[in-house]
């Protein structure tokens, strides 16, 4: 299925109930031939309104790692999320919604076919590396993913909140997927 095609699909979806209380859904932003891909795990109140991953405080800090520590804007990366519409008061997305939407992230990972994959907190690492562990026990090295690498690192938001040493390991993790970028293959 082309980019654009499974696209246009996801923006019409009705497959779980997050569909009734989006604003519209948050498909993805970046380059489609990245590779370099960012995983999040679901919109909030300000990129359900946008319609683009990671456009809130989360966001500035997400752009500002991106900048600092690999050199590079949203243009040239991806930016997606587990679950494609916001859950309700930003709760944690729900096991059938994760299910429901699986099918556009798998997708999308496919045509866009990453050499580096970077979750950003647990319920992306969980789901794409199929395990329980937190993103605690997952972070501080990369996993084979596909036909490269995958590194989990905290959420944006989880680092705001805890400080200085939650941003320096995301720092940490994103020279890691630097490194792994600058590998050839």
């Amino acid at each position: 299925m082309a980019f654009e095609a499974l696209r246009s699909e996801a923006l019409g979806c009705v497959r779980c109930t997050l569909s009734k209380g989006r604003t519209q859904v948050v498909f993805g932003v970046g380059d489609p031939h990245a590779d370099l891909m960012f995983v999040g795990e679901a919109p909030g109140r300000e990129e359900d309104l946008a319609g683009e991953p990671f456009v809130g405080r989360s966001g500035k800090l997400l752009d500002r790692l991106m900048q600092e520590e690999l050199g590079m804007d949203r243009s040239q990366c991806y930016i997606a999320n587990v679950v494609k519409c916001r859950p309700p008061d930003n709760r944690d997305p729900a096991p059938g919604e994760i299910e429901a939407c699986r099918p556009y992230l798998e997708a999308q990972i496919d045509l866009i076919d990453p050499l580096v994959v970077v979750t950003l907190g647990n319920f992306a690492a969980r789901l794409l590396l199929d395990t329980t562990q937190g993103i605690n026990a997952l972070r501080g090295k990369p996993y084979p993913f596909r036909r490269g690498q995958l590194v989990p690192t905290y959420h944006p938001a989880y680092a705001l909140r805890s400080g200085g040493q939650g941003v320096a390991e995301m720092r940490a993790d994103f020279i890691r997927a630097k490194r792994l970028l600058a590998r050839p293959t």
